[in-house]
């Protein structure tokens, strides 16, 4: 089983965020786990998946949702 990861770059186009943004979150906790190898900040698939999952909601009503999560 391939490993698929996204880059920054990657991950603010599919959530339609800036790469400041999720600068951010990261130095806030905020978000995916992520990968920092050599220098370089990767998302695996898997983890991006579970984040959004776990921000799933049923109504605006609902506090489910995370922000911050993990």
């Amino acid at each position: 089983m391939e490993v698929v990861h996204l880059n920054q770059k990657q991950l603010a186009t599919r959530w339609g965020v800036s790469e400041a943004t999720l600068e951010r979150w990261r130095s806030e906790g905020i978000g995916p786990k992520f990968l920092k190898l050599c220098g370089r900040v990767l998302y695996r698939q898997i983890d991006i998946e579970a984040y959004e999952a776990s921000c799933l909601a049923t109504s605006t009503k609902c506090r489910g949702a995370r922000v911050g999560a993990e």
